[in-house]
């Protein structure tokens, strides 16, 4: 018996992909919504998402754990700034501890959904793998929401490099980490300047012989504490909950502080940025050439160094930083266009996340196939066209859960809102025309490459996609659903 004769499973939630939103959601729906049947399809065989996904030495977070961790879970932890095996087991803690762990199933990737306005459901065309063994399935649900990220979890990109074949060395990507690749005494280069890069280096650092950033352009780096001795105290002083609230509460609102500090000072928040890594490396005219980019703080996301581990094994001759445009590689290394080559045993192509949107599920609403550049996002969670359907989307300006939480929260409101007014079916519709904006706000080339195929934010609320977690907090759950949620009752939708 094929799936098309298998009578479908229905649940009332289904939620795509078992990382840290994905459990967060979970959490959410079963403690505000309790009673609704549901499961987490998460495509790999392990939960954890990037947590577990990306293996290469060093990885770390780049927020607080005070705030990307849960708000109804603790994090007890010394480190502020945490290593990835203990972001997963706090994840993993999190699943087992509330019963959400029964509730996922592991190599289920959603292939399709199509809505279908008359039944009110969708229906998921699924792959299931089961050892070797694979097969496409089929499961209806009410509400389908999506917390697979934004990146494409089977390829990086990976840009053409000329002569690349006539290196002799290795080439890895930190997303695809080689378990067994020794760098112990051997030249390594780096290309790259984002968060994986400056984590990359100093762990590296550690057994290579040499580890060289080869970046293009500078990045706004700046050097934090691994541990916030604030936080330790209120640890030792008060309760675990309310420790974890307020500790949460003043990192926020320093963070938001700092980021708009940046946005309306620039200059200031420039001389600041510089002054800080000039008193590490004591070397202005360093600072100047590798560190000083040409563009004001949080255009593109800062990257944050806990202890300021990167510029110490650069102290230590164990790091270097190059600031130039690749050549050609060669049997050796790296040739730049400045004519030097750089001698390498191993290349990390740090050079970026490759975007894709909602784990690239494909949309049909009423047979008709869903442009997602078309549609636009409400409240950051549903939208224009698509009805019973969410995506978690993070901050860009502060931790991903902020506001991965919040919207598992309006979720919540929503299916609530539904059943207490009959409604089977909504679609969020603006009452006018909207002004297109681009949904990620932030010139970084790896979002500045895929946005076009994302949807779009517009020039009003609840139609935009505030970088405010203190805004949001004071309205989102506020909002009166049924101003801009229209019920579902035929099965043509008005398309924006």
């Amino acid at each position: 018996m094929n799936a098309a004769q298998t009578p479908a499973e229905h649940l009332d939630v289904v939620i795509v992909g078992a990382g840290l939103s994905g459990i967060g959601a979970a959490y959410r729906l079963q403690t505000e919504q309790p009673g609704r049947s549901y499961a987490v399809l998460e495509a790999r065989d392990a939960l954890g998402g990037t947590w577990d996904l990306f293996r290469y030495p060093g990885i770390r977070s780049d927020s607080d754990m005070f705030t990307l961790g849960y708000p109804f879970k603790p994090w007890r932890d010394a480190k502020s700034i945490a290593d990835g095996p203990s972001i997963l087991r706090y994840i993993t803690e999190t699943a087992a501890e509330n019963g959400i762990d029964r509730n996922i199933r592991f190599g289920t990737k959603v292939l399709a959904a199509e809505w279908n306005s008359g039944e009110s459901r969708w229906t998921l065309t699924l792959e299931q793998r089961t050892g070797d063994r694979v097969e496409r399935r089929v499961l209806t649900c009410g509400f389908l929401y999506s917390c697979s990220g934004y990146y494409n979890y089977d390829q990086g990109h990976n840009p053409v490099f000329p002569g690349i074949d006539d290196f002799t060395g290795t080439v890895v990507h930190p997303q695809f980490w080689p378990e067994d690749l020794d760098y112990a005494g051997k030249r390594v280069v780096v290309i790259g300047s984002g968060a994986t890069a400056v984590t990359l280096v100093p762990a590296m650092a550690e057994q290579a012989e040499l580890v060289t950033m080869l970046q293009r352009s500078p990045t706004w780096i700046s050097a934090v504490p691994g541990r916030d001795k604030v936080a330790d105290r209120m640890r030792e002083l008060l309760p675990a909950d309310l420790a974890h609230r307020l500790i949460r509460t003043k990192n926020i609102l320093f963070n938001i502080g700092f980021y708009q500090y940046c946005r309306r000072r620039p200059e200031a928040a420039k001389k600041l940025l510089t002054g800080l890594t000039t008193r590490i490396l004591k070397d202005e005219a360093l600072v100047a050439e590798h560190f000083t980019p040409d563009y004001d703080p949080w255009d593109q996301r800062l990257c944050a160094v806990p202890n300021a581990d990167f510029f110490k094994a650069m102290r230590k001759g164990k790091a270097e930083v190059v600031t130039d445009h690749i050549e050609t590689f060669v049997p050796e290394g790296i040739r730049l266009k400045s004519g030097t080559v750089i001698e390498a045993d191993v290349v990390v192509t740090a050079t970026g996340l490759q975007l894709l949107a909602f784990g690239g599920i494909d949309l049909v609403v009423d047979g008709t196939p869903v442009a997602l550049s078309e549609q636009f996002v409400w409240q950051g969670a549903m939208l224009t066209g698509v009805p019973n359907f969410a995506v978690c989307i993070g901050y860009t300006n502060a931790s991903w859960t902020l506001r991965a939480d919040l919207t598992s929260r309006l979720v919540c409101k929503v299916l609530g809102y539904m059943e207490r007014n009959g409604y089977t079916a909504v679609v969020p519709e603006p009452e006018r025309a909207l002004r297109e904006r681009p949904l990620l706000d932030l010139a970084s080339g790896y979002v500045q490459r895929s946005i076009g195929d994302f949807p779009r934010q517009g020039d009003r609320t609840p139609w935009t996609v505030r970088q405010n977690y203190l805004l949001d907090t004071a309205t989102v759950m506020r909002t009166d659903l049924s101003k801009t949620l229209r019920p579902v009752a035929a099965a043509e939708l008005q398309r924006v």
